[in-house]
């Protein structure tokens, strides 16, 4: 039986290659991964990547389904993330001439993970 250190071992070693995958199909479509594993005292954003002035905020998870990494993204993560996107975006020089969008990548056993665009919506 697995100690619950071995556990959070594993798990972490799973989330570190999932970003790198997620990065990995970022790229192939042509953005540059600016930062990875953006942390601030409001919260983290796995990835944020850019083409031209459209940044993607990345959050990425590893799940057995496209629903489940979707279902896994909770509201309280939301507003960690848009936290932490508004901390970073406040640092970029030329700020106001960004776009900033909010996708998702969902990294499958056996599959080539998938990038979901805009898949996350803060404002209603």
């Amino acid at each position: 039986m697995k100690t619950a250190r071995e556990k959070k071992q594993r798990a972490f070693s799973r989330g570190i290659r999932a970003e790198r995958l997620a990065a990995l199909v970022l790229m192939l479509k042509g953005f540059r991964i600016v930062e990875r594993r953006y942390k601030t005292r409001f919260g983290e954003i796995d990835l944020i990547a850019r083409r031209g002035r459209l940044v993607l905020i990345v959050e990425v998870k590893a799940r057995h389904s496209v629903e489940a990494a979707m279902e896994a993204v909770s509201r309280t993560n939301l507003q960690r993330i848009e936290a932490a996107a508004d901390h970073w975006l406040t640092r970029q020089p030329d700020y106001d001439k960004l776009f900033l969008r909010f996708d998702l990548v969902a990294v499958l056993p056996r599959r080539f993970p998938v990038h979901i665009p805009a898949a996350v919506s803060f404002r209603n």
